[in-house]
C-alpha cells in the first residue's frame, strides 16, 4: 500500500450551491480517487466550523458564500496552527481572479472542467509534498486575502440581543467580554455600565453564526466554543505543548486557547 493510499489527504469543499457542489465532489472523486472529502459545507460559517472539526489538508472554497465568504473563511484559515492549502472556486469573471494569478492560491472555474481541476490538483499535490507541517502560510497570501476582502468599515455589528425574562436587552459588541458556547446556547459575558460586576446572558445563536456578524480583527476566536474581545485579554500562559490559558483584564476569569488559535500568540 503506497504512503499515499495509508494516509489519504483530507479534504473539505464548500458551495451554497448544491449542484456545483455535488459536481465537484463527484469530479474530484474521478481524477482523485484516493483524495478523503471529510466534509462538503453548504455555506461558509459551516465550512469554517468543519475545518475545525475535521483539520483537512485542503479545502476548496466558493468565493461568493452567504454568512462568510470564501475568502473571509481562507483568511480565518491561514491564521491557524495548520493552515490548509487552498483552492478557489468562482464563477467566471470574478475580480478576484486576476489576484489569484500571481499564484498565492489556485482556483477553478465554474462548472468545473475536469482538464483545468486535473492541473489544480497537480499543484496541489507538488505544494502538499514541499510544504513542512504546520508551516505558516507565506506572506504573500495573508496580504492577498486581506486586501480582496472588504474594508471593516462597511460592516458595523448590530447589538446582540438576549432576554433576561421579559426584558429584551440590547448588549453593544463593544462591551462583551466574551461568548462561550455549549451544545444548545451561547453565554455572554458583557460589561454592565455602572455595575458591580459583569453582566450574563444566554442567547440562542450558536458562535460559528456570531463570528459572521462580529468584527474580525476584534473578536479573536480562541476555541471552539470560545470567542473573545481582544481588548479584554490581558496575557496568554502556555501551561504545556498542547495547552495555553487566557487571563482578562480585572477579571479572575481564564479561557482555554486551542492548539489550532495558539498561534495567535506567538510573542515579539
Amino acid at each position: 500500500m503506497s504512503p499515499s493510499q495509508a494516509n489519504p489527504i483530507r479534504a473539505l469543499i464548500a458551495d451554497d450551491e448544491e449542484g456545483p457542489r455535488e459536481q465537484l465532489r463527484a469530479a474530484l472523486k474521478r481524477l482523485w480517487p484516493e483524495l478523503d472529502i471529510v466534509a462538503a459545507s453548504e455555506h461558509g460559517v459551516d465550512a469554517w466550523d468543519d475545518f475545525l472539526a475535521h483539520e483537512p489538508a485542503l479545502c476548496f472554497l466558493d468565493i461568493r458564500m452567504p454568512g462568510l465568504s470564501g475568502i473571509e473563511v481562507a483568511r480565518r484559515m491561514a491564521a491557524t496552527a495548520t493552515p490548509p492549502q487552498v483552492v478557489f472556486v468562482t464563477a467566471f469573471g470574478d475580480h478576484a481572479v486576476s489576484a489569484f494569478d500571481a499564484g498565492a492560491v489556485d482556483y477553478v472555474m465554474k462548472p468545473v472542467d475536469d482538464a483545468r481541476l486535473g492541473q489544480a490538483i497537480a499543484r496541489v499535490k507538488s505544494r502538499l509534498q514541499a510544504v513542512q507541517p504546520g508551516a505558516a502560510p507565506g506572506p504573500d497570501l495573508q496580504s492577498l486575502l486581506k486586501q480582496l476582502l472588504p474594508a471593516a468599515a462597511a460592516h458595523k455589528p448590530r447589538p446582540i440581543q438576549a432576554s433576561l425574562g421579559r426584558e429584551i436587552k440590547l448588549i453593544a459588541p463593544e462591551d462583551v467580554i466574551y461568548f462561550e458556547s455549549d451544545n444548545r446556547y451561547t453565554r455572554v459575558v458583557y460589561r454592565e455600565p455602572g455595575a458591580a460586576k459583569d453582566g450574563e446572558a444566554l442567547i440562542r445563536t450558536p458562535l460559528k453564526e456570531l463570528l459572521a456578524q462580529l468584527d474580525a480583527e476584534e473578536f479573536w476566536q480562541v476555541h471552539r466554543s470560545v470567542l473573545v474581545n481582544s481588548r479584554c485579554i490581558a496575557s496568554a500562559l502556555r501551561i504545556d505543548e498542547s495547552s495555553m490559558v487566557l487571563s482578562l483584564r480585572g477579571r479572575d476569569t481564564q479561557l482555554p486557547v486551542s492548539r489550532q488559535f495558539q498561534s495567535l500568540f506567538k510573542g515579539q
